[in-house]
């Protein structure tokens, strides 16, 4: 594998930082990487707001499900999908824009998510550590709120971003063949296959707990899907501008 590549599948999600400030500088570059990402027919419908106001943080900490390391990450990042600014370029030429189209919807999420992606890559390449904070939806009005976010704007997730303090295990993905299908989707072999991945997925938690938690992946998804997933976030998004046709 080439370096890229290495550097990609040795992802692992840092929840534990040290101290080490980040230069403003170099957050500015991962940006402007994010920047580089594909786009959406040329929208750029992302927007992010770095949060340093420790009493913010703290509030969206609590947001998030109690998760400490939104207070104790050198950068945190709010990274919303925005299509206020496309308003703005709309008014600038009389131009009546037409929103709340699911697929406006959908191009600037993925927008968001592509712009992310490559913040992370970029931060990990020069040896920082990153987790993904999708609890803040959790109370996604009081970060909307707390952030001022105007109309057609939402944030997706957080991003904490340090140097890391722990070394966790990669964790191991899915099995490629059902992952990746030929020219037709097959499920024939996905029950054997998940019964090998399960096993591994035990063995993962085993290790990384000391033995205090046995749990397979189909056992956490199963379990995870029989409640509610944040059934606020249809009313939410559409009072924001979005999923209105």
């Amino acid at each position: 594998m080439n370096p890229t590549i290495e550097l990609l599948t040795a992802h692992r999600s840092i929840r534990a930082f040290t101290p080490e400030p980040i230069e403003q500088a170099k957050i500015e570059t991962f940006i402007k990487a994010g920047q580089a990402a594909a786009t959406s027919s040329f929208i750029q419908a992302c927007t992010v707001i770095q949060v340093n106001n420790q009493q913010k943080r703290a509030a969206l900490a609590e947001y998030a499900g109690n998760q400490p390391y939104v207070v104790s990450a050198p950068v945190f990042l709010v990274f919303c999908a925005d299509m206020h600014r496309h308003k703005i370029a709309c008014d600038l030429h009389h131009a009546d824009m037409q929103s709340g189209f699911t697929e406006q919807f959908m191009t600037a999420t993925i927008d968001c998510a592509l712009f992310a992606q490559n913040v992370a890559i970029a931060a990990e390449s020069e040896g920082l550590g990153i987790v993904y904070i999708g609890g803040l939806r959790n109370q996604i009005a009081n970060v909307s709120e707390l952030l001022g976010l105007p109309d057609k704007v939402y944030p997706v997730f957080g991003l904490c971003i340090g140097y890391p303090d722990q070394n966790p295990e990669v964790k191991p993905r899915l099995p490629l063949p059902m992952v990746l299908k030929q020219d037709t989707y097959t499920d024939a072999q996905d029950t054997a296959l998940l019964a090998d991945y399960d096993n591994e997925i035990r063995e993962y938690y085993r290790n990384r707990t000391g033995g205090n938690k046995e749990m397979s992946w189909s056992e956490q998804i199963s379990g995870m899907l029989v409640k509610e997933a944040r059934p606020h976030m249809l009313s939410f998004l559409q009072s924001k501008g979005y999923l209105l046709k």
